[in-house]
């Protein structure tokens, strides 16, 4: 895929997480769980590749948190998910690396990495895993999602924009 297929696909994914952070936003205990992003980060991870896909992370967290609809959480998680399931799935080219990879970047490490922002930048004090319960869960919720549209994407014609249909795997 050109460089500006690649960095307009990322303008429409960081559109579509900005435009559908308010509709799908569940507030659980210090964070807003977020399933649609890790469905973007798992799309961007497959089909952009990990400079992309965190860039897309960035973008989507930094205009969420600008117009008051994501938090300062939002930043560690995503970015961290979207790389993760990204170099994953570049190492392996299985899709299901992307989805675990998700999971484990935002769920696990991205949690993990909030709470050193919960304590120092906002002065709230946090158990360290006191994250990962609503991380995990909203990042198995979306990574199964972006799992199941890359799926459906693969078994289409749109394949053709994204490249060779054999190098992916489930």
């Amino acid at each position: 895929m050109n460089k500006t297929l690649k960095m307009t696909v990322t303008a429409m994914f960081v559109a579509i997480g900005t435009i559908t952070s308010h509709l799908f936003a569940i507030p659980i205990g210090f964070t807003k769980v977020f399933p649609m992003q890790h469905f973007l980060n798992v799309l961007s991870a497959v089909i952009l590749g990990p400079a992309y896909a965190v860039l897309q992370a960035v973008s989507v967290s930094l205009l969420r948190n600008l117009l008051g609809t994501g938090s300062l959480f939002a930043f560690p998680g995503s970015i961290i998910g979207a790389f993760v399931a990204a170099y994953l799935f570049s190492k392996t080219k299985r899709i299901s690396m992307a989805l675990l990879g998700e999971i484990v970047g935002t769920g696990l490490l991205g949690a993990i990495a909030c709470y050193p922002l919960a304590t120092l930048l906002l002065g709230q004090e946090a158990a360290l895993f006191g994250f990962v319960p609503s991380f995990i869960f909203s990042s198995i919720a979306g990574s199964v999602i972006g799992f199941i549209m890359i799926s459906i994407i693969l078994k289409s014609n749109a394949i053709k924009v994204l490249g060779n249909k054999d190098t992916f795997n489930l």
